[in-house]
């Protein structure tokens, strides 16, 4: 069993190929320690080809690259991750699971399920003069791109005096910004272009953000740790984001969730984007508001680049891929 860490890098990274220098160094260690190859595939557009090629020679690749940073998108990587999963290759995350999870349609896919919420799909400048003043009348909403990372194309928006509107950003170091409706459209614009997928989601805003947010991580679908943040971006007191406090499986507060993903919700969410149980990534985040009562409400599904993770994850990964092996086997 080969297995290939895949993250981004240029020329000389990848001559040294040195997995003490990357973020994933404990999890080199642990495949090591399980008696299983594991070998860094420094990745850059430049040099696709040759990264291919080392590729067929695997069994495994789990990948780490963002849809969107420093101006790359991730078109070459995903279509070169599709033709080595077609020879029989195990991707994670496979281009096809990211899109199934990792973009924020999939709160329009869950939104009728017990963890969604009110959410719409915008699909022009248009229908956002249309349809957003109405629903802001009602409270405020979060707006978000069609995929992106770190907060990137995201924002609250609430109602201010007269026909403006306060707008916040989830990206750091972003300041709050009031301004009339056409500002507004002028500002999310470029989100609405086809190479950005052309839409935005809009969901409600959670009052409950203020009390914080969990994460919880999965391998496959069984929950392998969780990260909690009392603060984030959005929190109308507080631009700044806290800090993520990372957890094992086993952290008290988070039973029920565990035990509702375990059980259902990772089977429901399955299903409500259509992707086969083979499918599911090897390692994939959720992030979760607290809805009204004891509810649960997904933020958003973090696929393409799920990077920093608890030491928790690790074994539970090294496992996984031990299970395919003998799957294989048998």
């Amino acid at each position: 069993m080969k297995v290939a860490l895949l993250y981004p890098g240029d020329r000389a990274m990848r001559e040294r190929s040195d997995p003490a220098e990357s973020r994933f160094a404990p999890l080199f260690e642990a495949f090591r320690l399980a008696g299983i190859p594991a070998q860094p595939a420094v990745y850059h557009d430049d040099f696709c080809d040759e990264v291919e090629a080392q590729l067929r020679g695997v069994d495994v690749v789990q990948a780490w690259c963002n849809p969107i940073e420093g101006g790359r998108r991730r078109d070459t990587l995903d279509a070169m991750l599709r033709r080595v999963a077609g020879r029989g290759v195990f991707v994670s995350a496979h281009p096809d699971a990211i899109l199934a999870l990792g973009t924020k349609d999939v709160l329009l896919a869950v939104r009728d399920l017990p963890f969604g919420s009110d959410v719409h799909r915008i699909g022009s400048l248009a229908q956002l003069q249309a349809d957003l003043p109405q629903r802001l009348a009602q409270g405020p909403r979060v707006l978000k791109q069609y995929r992106g990372h770190s907060g990137m194309g995201v924002f609250r928006i609430e109602r201010a005096d007269g026909e403006r509107v306060r707008v916040r950003p989830a990206q750091r170091g972003s300041e709050e910004e009031t301004m009339d409706l056409e500002a507004l459209c002028e500002r999310l614009a470029p989100y609405f272009e086809p190479a950005a997928g052309g839409h935005m989601v809009d969901q409600a805003w959670q009052p409950r953000i203020a009390e914080g947010m969990v994460r919880a991580y999965l391998v496959g679908d069984r929950v392998a740790g969780f990260g909690v943040q009392a603060v984030n971006a959005l929190h109308p007191e507080a631009p700044q984001p806290g800090q993520r406090l990372y957890h094992g499986p086993d952290l008290a507060e988070c039973q029920r969730l565990r035990s509702l993903l375990e059980s259902s919700w990772v089977e429901l969410l399955r299903a409500s984007v259509g992707l086969p149980r083979e499918r599911l990534p090897l390692l994939w985040d959720c992030d979760f508001m607290l809805g009204a009562g004891d509810a649960y409400v997904l933020c958003e599904i973090n696929v393409s680049s799920v990077s920093p993770f608890p030491p928790s994850a690790i074994p539970a990964i090294v496992a996984a891929v031990q299970a395919r092996n003998f799957a294989r086997q048998a």
